[in-house]
C-alpha cells in the first residue's frame, strides 16, 4: 500500500503519484552512529505506519554525517523491524562492487523478505576519488564507464540466465532471486540507459535539478523508452528534498541544519550535521549564501500547506509517477514531524492507497 496524491489535486486529471522516503541515516552533532541508525529505524517504522510506499537508503562513504555506507546490511535491519513497506537502495553504487556480490546480497534479502526488496542502482562512487580507490582497490579505470556492462552482468546473475557461451554461464549466484531494478541518475546517461532497457528511472532532482536538468532527463527517458518484460511504459520518479513543519518559520529554522551541512560538505569540511541553532548562528559568506539559494531552488520547505503546494507543482511540471522525499535535518523530531504532516495532508485531501 502507499500514499498517493489524488487525481485532480492541484491539477485536473492527474494520475495518483506515490510518495516514498529516501533516507541517508544522517548523523547529527552530539549523536552517535548507533543513535543515528536507531533514528533511521524509527523513521522506517513510522513511514510504514503512515502508508508511504517505499523506504530507500543511499550508499555514501567517508562522510561523518552519513551512516548508510552499507545499504544491504541496513535494509536487512529495517526489514526485521517492519512488515509491509518496500525497502531498498537509493542507491547501491554498482561500480564499487562486484555484480555477483550485489546479486547475492539482494537475492538473500529477497529470500528473507519476499516481494519487499528493491534494488536502486547508481554509477557515481558516492565518495571522493581516493575513497573510490580504497573501495575498488585500483586507480586505473576510475574514469572509464562500464556501468551498462556491470548492470547486464548483475541482472544475469539475479536471473540465472547467462548465455551458454558466456564465461560466467557455469556460475550460479546463491540464492538466485530476481529483485526489481531501478536506475538512478543525475544526468542524461541514466535516462538513456533506463529507457533502452525498459527499466524505471529515478532522477536526482534534489541535487541535480537546477537549470532544467530534470525536465531534460525525464523528457529523454520518455522519448527513448523501449517497452520490456519489466515495463510496458515509462515509470519516472524524482528525488525531492522536502521539510514541512507546523509553520514556515519553524520549517526554515530546522532546514538550516541541512543547508549548513551541505555548505560544509561542498567546501570539504566533513563533519556531522550541525544543529539548527548552530546553523542560525553561522557567519555565512556571500558565496555560501549564494550556494544556499541555489540549493533552495530544488527544495520544498515551509508549512504543510506550502510543502503540499510545492510537491503538487513538481507533479504538474514533471508528470512523475512517484516522489522519493528526502529530509535534511538534525535528529529525529523534525524528520518525523515532516513525514507525518505530509502524510496527513494527503490523507485529508482524500488520497487513496494503492499497491
Amino acid at each position: 500500500m502507499g500514499i498517493s496524491v489524488p487525481a485532480g489535486a492541484g491539477g485536473a486529471g492527474r494520475r495518483p503519484v506515490l510518495l516514498s522516503v529516501l533516507e541517508l541515516a544522517g548523523v547529527g552533532v552530539g549523536q552517535s552512529v548507533a543513535e543515528a541508525l536507531a533514528v533511521t529505524t524509527s523513521l522506517a517504522v513510522r513511514a510504514e505506519n503512515l502508508g508511504y510506499r517505499r523506504f530507500w537508503v543511499a550508499e555514501h562513504h567517508g562522510m561523518p554525517a552519513v551512516a548508510s555506507s552499507a545499504p544491504a546490511v541496513l535494509i536487512a535491519h529495517l526489514a526485521a523491524h517492519t512488515s509491509s513497506i518496500r525497502l531498498g537502495s537509493g542507491g547501491v553504487m554498482l561500480p564499487n562492487h562486484a555484480p555477483m556480490v550485489v546479486a547475492e546480497q539482494f537475492g538473500t534479502l529477497a529470500a528473507l523478505y519476499p516481494d519487499r526488496i528493491d534494488l536502486g542502482l547508481g554509477r557515481a562512487p558516492g565518495s571522493d576519488q581516493l575513497t573510490a580507490h580504497a573501495l575498488r582497490r585500483r586507480m586505473d579505470g576510475l574514469g572509464t564507464d562500464d556501468f551498462a556492462d556491470q548492470l547486464a552482468e548483475l541482472r544475469h546473475f539475479m536471473e540465472g540466465d547467462f548465455p551458454a557461451d558466456h564465461p560466467f554461464s557455469r556460475i550460479k549466484a546463491t540464492p538466485v532471486s530476481p529483485v526489481p531494478v531501478y536506475i538512478l541518475g543525475s544526468s542524461d546517461y541514466g535516462a538513456r540507459l533506463a529507457a533502452r532497457l525498459g527499466l524505471p528511472f529515478a532522477f536526482a532532482h534534489h541535487f541535480a535539478g537546477a537549470g532544467g536538468n530534470t525536465d531534460a532527463a525525464l523528457d529523454l527517458y520518455r522519448s527513448l523508452f523501449r517497452p520490456s518484460e519489466v515495463l510496458d511504459e515509462p515509470y519516472a520518479m524524482i528525488g525531492v528534498t522536502a521539510l514541512a513543519a507546523d509553520n514556515e518559520q519553524q520549517a526554515r529554522f530546522e532546514a538550516g541544519a541541512g543547508a549548513l551541512s551541505m555548505v560544509l560538505l561542498r567546501s570539504g569540511r566533513l563533519q556531522e550535521i550541525p544543529t539548527p541553532e548552530q546553523a542560525a548562528a553561522y557567519p555565512y559568506s556571500p558565496a555560501e549564501l549564494d550556494l544556499i539559494r541555489a540549493m533552495g531552488a530544488t527544495e520544498v520547505v515551509g508549512s504543510v500547506e506550502q510543502v503540499v503546494d510545492g510537491l503538487d507543482a513538481l507533479v504538474d511540471r514533471f508528470g512523475v509517477q512517484e516522489m522519493l522525499i528526502s529530509t535534511r535535518a538534525h535528529g529525529a523530531a523534525a524528520k518525523l514531524r515532516s513525514m507525518e504532516l505530509i502524510a496527513q495532508a494527503y490523507a485529508l485531501r482524500g488520497a487513496s492507497s494503492r499497491s
